[in-house]
C-alpha cells in the first residue's frame, strides 16, 4: 500500500516538474542593444512543431520601421512584417523537454535564415533562442521574455 501511494506521489511530482510549453506571446530583446524589438506569438502545429509570428514590431530609436521583409529569402521576400513567420519547424528535444531543436529562425532586419534551437528556463518565462549557420557555436542568442 505504501509503495503504491509513494509511486502516485512521485508521478504527481514528476508531472509538476515537466517542462512548460513555449506556446504564447513573447517579447524579443535584441542581444546587442537591449531594445525590445517585437512581440512574437508562438503556436504549436498539428505535426508537433512550433511556429512563431510577429504580432507587433518595435523599431529601435532613429530606425525606420520595417513594413516588409525586403531582403529576406524566398518565400519570405516582400512579405509584411506583421504576421511574418520568423520561427518554424522547432520541436521538443526528446532527450530534454526544456530544449527545442531543429528549427529555423528568420532575422527580418538582416534578411537571413538560420538554423535554430531554444532553451526554456525552469520557470517557463524566458526562452533563449540561438540562431546559427552550420554549428551552434557560431551564432547569436537572444532572450525572449514571456508576456503575461
Amino acid at each position: 500500500m505504501k509503495k503504491g501511494l509513494f509511486s502516485c506521489i512521485l508521478l504527481g511530482i514528476t508531472s509538476w516538474t515537466h517542462a512548460a510549453d513555449i506556446i504564447g506571446t513573447w517579447r524579443t530583446v535584441d542581444d546587442k542593444t537591449g531594445y525590445v524589438r517585437a512581440y512574437i506569438k508562438i503556436e504549436k502545429q498539428s505535426d508537433d512543431t512550433y511556429i512563431g509570428k510577429i504580432i507587433k514590431d518595435f523599431p529601435a530609436p532613429g530606425e525606420t520601421p520595417l513594413t516588409q521583409c525586403r531582403n529576406c529569402p524566398a518565400p519570405f521576400t516582400n512579405k509584411p512584417i506583421i504576421g511574418l513567420t520568423i520561427l518554424q519547424k522547432m520541436k521538443v528535444d526528446p532527450d530534454n523537454p526544456n530544449h527545442y531543436i531543429d528549427g529555423e529562425v528568420l532575422d527580418p532586419r538582416a534578411g537571413k535564415l538560420y538554423h535554430g534551437k531554444a532553451r526554456l528556463n525552469a520557470s517557463g518565462n524566458r526562452l533563449t533562442l540561438r540562431g546559427y549557420i552550420g554549428i551552434s557555436m557560431i551564432g547569436r542568442s537572444q532572450t525572449w521574455i514571456r508576456q503575461e
